[in-house]
């Protein structure tokens, strides 16, 4: 599984994400760089000032309009996995202002895939959180220690299923 992390910073500044990232994270992290191929056990970060979106398996970058005052985008990066990876994608929105993210949330559910949400009531920034809830569309409401347990249980689930299914069992 590939990891696609967005995080919304002022553009005139460089992200150090990736470098905090690496020295908790077991799979390799980095910034985002346009065309190169997705690899799964990976996580890219998006670059300052620019959209994330995926396309036939690469990573595409764009400096496209700003979204909701943002760039880069929660919603274009969630609309373009959801056009991409279908009922594969989880789609997590964390602690933020606005409601970048919530249009995002809606494309995700609407292919099939699984939304969570940081609790808004224990977001440092509830504003994010809150709209992608009020959306309707968001499987799970999850303190933000519970989130990656309940990520990596899902997706060991699916993968044994897949198993289940390519063995024919």
């Amino acid at each position: 599984v590939a990891v696609l992390i967005v995080q919304h910073l002022d553009p005139r500044h460089k992200s150090v994400l990736a470098s905090l990232l690496s020295r908790h994270s077991r799979l390799p992290v980095k910034q985002a760089v346009h065309d190169e191929p997705i690899r799964p056990a990976t996580i890219y970060i998006a670059p300052p000032d620019r959209h994330l979106l995926v396309a036939n398996g690469r990573i595409e970058l764009s400096q496209s309009q700003l979204v909701h005052f943002t760039r880069p985008s929660i919603d274009l990066l969630f609309e373009s996995v959801a056009g991409a990876y279908g009922e594969r994608v989880i789609g997590v929105i964390l602690t933020g202002t606005g409601f970048d993210g919530a249009t995002g949330i809606r494309a995700v559910k609407r292919v099939g895939g699984t939304t969570i949400v940081q609790d808004p009531a224990q977001a440092a920034h509830s504003g994010m959180p809150h709209a992608a809830h009020a959306t309707g569309c968001v499987d799970y409401v999850l303190a933000l220690d519970e989130i990656g347990p309940t990520i990596v249980q899902m997706v060991a689930t699916r993968t044994t299923e897949r198993s289940r299914l390519i063995d024919g069992q």
